[in-house]
């Protein structure tokens, strides 16, 4: 009876989450945000159905595990030592600091023991890794100067978080004299349980998985990355250590083989879920009722938390002689606790380091400042405008005039925004052709390495009418969008329009989703990725069934010299998005099935009058037979497919006539 109740509560719950996150995507809530209100709604403090505190703890573990698995897969040792000044320089003293001065204010502003306070500091000095990257990916700026020091500062907190992991625990059976040695130990014990895991990893995991992915088998391998993971937690558990410990581990050597995205795709449909059961955990340890009795203390301890990171933040960079503007914007985009931060104050609690009704505190705090997080990310360009307003212009005043000097002689030149892989291999093509051209881009460190080669490539942000005109914009031949985020390519068109309206203008495109809607803001030329790569492949594949090449390149230069028209007519999938306006575009072809009670059996095709639905009979397809461009008056059969051109809507209406006879 009682496994009865239990299944029930469990699908309670499911129904309860679907509900939440099906509202929550129509009102762009965070996802994270409706998990911990599934949590607080279902757990002790809210209706109860789930009520036994083991049960929880099992919960959470099992989340906590493969949230670290997912976090040690997305780490990178490459970029680690690609990045080693900013990881090992910025991130070590973010991290020493940040955590100094929370130890300080909890021990000797609060009055709380060694423990608790060390737990608060490491909890709150680690940010997060999820919520930064998306969202500064989203806003294009992962690869700017601030972007590249938020990402360096996070790995490094990565990194720490594998002693911390191994200290809290060992913190709890620690005690009086013995206090150093016995951390000491432990760490020595996690050091040297990392070490044997490492060198699994490198001799023993990528020749099982290289058994396993020669099987060709898809539950083989899925199952034998769970099997792994979970085998790395239990056996750092059962050293005496945390098993998120081995989870974390397991996902870093993962990463590091070349299964990981495989294993990515492979846990990806259940991820999600894994992710979200860890924050339902999170969430029933929530008290609403002691939240609203402490609110104020709540409010404070989470804007203390922003604030203090910021500030901390702040002045470590701007000691490293950072401009100020750079180091706010970083600051602002740490300004948050992270995933590993409540994976810490969860396990310090299920080790009875830290009281239930202050861990409820802290976690409400630390969750506030992640739902904050977005929104000071989303807006750390204009924040730091306004607060370091004189040093911010300066900044790129200087560079604004390094461009405008070096390119004032210009003329007829090219000008590219965006110098990643298609730009470097149009300058390449520019080159050799003896055009000059000018490029910008925002990611500092490909910048550095171009202009240090002798490239004219410049730090700039292609969407400010500032950077383009000292570019000399109003001499040059033709400018080229060539990176492939649609908002800033959006944005950068728009500014063009203002500063060089007559410009030609080439764009770059990964589909053909926004062709139209680029045409329409000032695009010369679109050039979808994806059309031009099913050109090429075209091409090759008639010269090697032999036809004559002069065939093939007249073929392919009318194809490019419709604008793409080849576009149109194309059979949709169920993930193709339709243009919103398909005046232009937008066309898909379309089989209509004849059968017996159609009113079109028996009738020619000029009987039907197609044309007043604007659509096209491209072909008659009749058995295994297929007639092109059919006789008008063909007459049309059961069982007969007719292959239709036009807009969907269009097509929909003229099938219904064919169907039934009405208009």
């Amino acid at each position: 009876m009682a496994d009865h109740h239990m299944f029930v509560k469990i699908v309670s719950i499911l129904i309860l989450t679907v509900l939440l996150i099906s509202i929550s995507r129509r009102a762009h809530v965070p996802a994270i945000l409706n998990y911990i209100a599934v949590g607080v709604l279902v757990g002790p403090f809210g209706f109860a159905l789930i009520q036994s505190e083991e049960n929880v703890k099992f919960l959470a573990e099992f989340g906590i595990v493969f949230l670290l698995f997912a976090i040690g897969l997305e780490f990178s040792l490459s970029q680690m030592i690609a990045m080693r000044k900013a990881v090992f320089g910025l991130g070590s003293v973010q991290v020493f600091i940040t955590g100094l001065v929370v130890y300080l204010v909890s021990k000797f502003g609060f009055g709380l023991n060694f423990e608790t306070s060390f737990v608060i500091a490491s909890a709150f000095a680690l940010s997060s890794t999820a919520i930064v990257i998306k969202q500064l990916t989203e806003q294009s700026e992962i690869q700017t100067r601030h972007g590249r020091a938020a990402v360096g500062i996070l790995i490094f907190q990565d990194i720490m978080a594998i002693p911390l992991l191994i200290l809290i625990p060992a913190l709890a059976s620690a005690t009086g004299d013995g206090l150093a040695a016995e951390l000491g130990l432990a760490l020595l014990k996690g050091l040297v349980v990392v070490a044997v895991i490492l060198l699994a990893g490198r001799y023993v995991l990528r020749p099982i998985f290289q058994e396993v992915a020669s099987s060709k088998s898809q539950e083989l391998f899925t199952l034998t990355v769970l099997t792994m993971v979970l085998a790395a937690a239990a056996f750092t558990e059962e050293m005496g250590i945390s098993m998120t410990l081995g989870a974390f581990m397991a996902g870093m050597m993962l990463g590091e083989t070349e299964y990981k995205h495989q294993v990515e795709a492979d846990i990806r449909p259940f991820q999600d879920i894994l992710l979200g059961l860890f924050f339902i955990t999170v969430g029933m340890i929530i008290s609403p009722q002691l939240v609203i009795d402490h609110f104020m203390s709540v409010l404070l301890i989470t804007l203390g938390i922003i604030l203090l990171k910021i500030a901390s933040i702040f002045f470590i960079m701007k000691v490293s002689k950072h401009p100020e503007g750079v180091a706010l914007r970083t600051a602002l985009s740490l300004g948050q606790v992270g995933e590993f931060g409540l994976v810490l104050i969860t396990l310090a609690l299920s080790n009875n380091l830290l009281s239930l009704e202050l861990s409820q505190l802290i976690l409400t705090s630390a969750v506030l400042s992640m739902i904050a997080s977005p929104f000071i990310i989303k807006f750390n360009g204009s924040i730091a405008k306004t607060i370091c307003k004189e040093s911010y212009t300066s900044n790129f005043v200087e560079i604004e005039k390094t461009i405008e000097e070096d390119s004032k002689f210009l003329k007829d030149h090219v000008v590219i925004l965006g110098f990643g892989r298609v730009g470097q291999t149009t300058a390449k093509f520019l080159e050799k052709s003896h055009q000059a051209f000018v490029a910008l881009d925002m990611d500092i460190r490909r910048v550095q390495e171009a202009a240090q080669s002798g490239e004219p490539v410049y730090f700039g942000d292609s969407a400010k009418e500032s950077v383009l005109k000292a570019t000399n914009i109003h001499n040059a031949k033709v400018a080229i969008i060539s990176f492939h985020d649609y908002h800033s390519v959006l944005k950068t068109l728009k500014t063009l329009k203002r500063v060089a309206p007559e410009l030609p203008v080439l764009v770059r495109t990964q589909d053909d989703t926004n062709l139209q809607e680029l045409l329409a803001e000032g695009a010369t030329e679109v050039i979808p990725d994806t059309f031009e790569s099913s050109i090429m492949f075209a091409s090759h594949l008639l010269l090697m069934l032999g036809h004559p090449p002069s065939q093939v390149i007249r073929q392919t230069r009318e194809a490019r010299k419709n604008r793409y028209g080849l576009l149109d007519g194309l059979y949709p999938g169920d993930t193709d998005i339709i243009p919103f306006d398909q005046s232009q575009s937008g066309q898909i072809i379309q089989p209509v099935h004849i059968n017996e009670s159609s009113y079109a059996v028996g009738k020619t095709l000029e009987e039907l009058y197609t044309e007043q639905f604007n659509v096209i009979v491209k072909s008659v397809k009749r058995g295994h037979v297929r007639g092109d461009d059919p006789d008008p008056k063909t007459k049309i059969r059961v069982d007969d497919d007719l292959i239709i051109q036009g807009l969907p809507e269009d097509i929909e209406q003229c099938e219904g006539f064919i169907n039934s006879g009405f208009l």
